[in-house]
């Protein structure tokens, strides 16, 4: 994109595309928050099915909160860097995007709502690099839990 302009209507059209047609990402419950050129911020709703239940917990009425399993933070931070990748594609919606590698750094354990942003460090012709930040929200405090970079393989138009 030329102008540097996110199109009117690119939040809620990437949340469909999520919940109508990328089973994975709305099972985790994916919520596209904020699209800018460069940068995206993305969350996911705590939620029971995504933590590390201890296998000798039994079901209570009550259930105790536990965290997040690491690998939810991780597709979150890959999945971010890559939409904030498209803003510096020649067709945003058709050109691809392919992480090349990913490191994911946990800081401490998550124990609520995730919502991670990515900026865009670089974006050559075929490869770019987005750093991320995750944070969690629970009981009123937002930590951070882990910090990514992602490097992506670039198929222009």
């Amino acid at each position: 994109m030329s102008d540097e302009s996110i199109p009117e209507g690119a939040v809620e059209a990437l949340q469909q595309y999520f919940d109508t047609r990328h089973e994975f990402l709305s099972w985790l419950g994916v919520q596209v928050d904020e699209l800018e050129h460069g940068r995206a911020v993305m969350s996911i709703p705590y939620d029971r099915k995504l933590t590390n239940v201890p296998w000798y917990e039994q079901e209570s009425e009550e259930p105790e909160r536990h965290p997040i399993q690491g690998g939810v933070a991780s597709t979150l931070i890959d999945t971010v860097g890559g939409i904030a990748m498209r803003g510096h594609l020649t067709d945003p919606l058709s050109d691809g995007v392919a992480t090349i590698n990913l490191n994911v750094n946990y800081l401490r354990q998550a124990t609520g709502d995730l919502t991670a942003t990515a900026e865009v460090i670089r974006a050559g012709d075929t490869v770019g690099v987005a750093d991320v930040l995750v944070e969690s929200t629970a009981g009123g405090e937002t930590k951070p839990v882990a910090i990514g970079q992602g490097a992506y393989r670039l198929f222009q138009s």
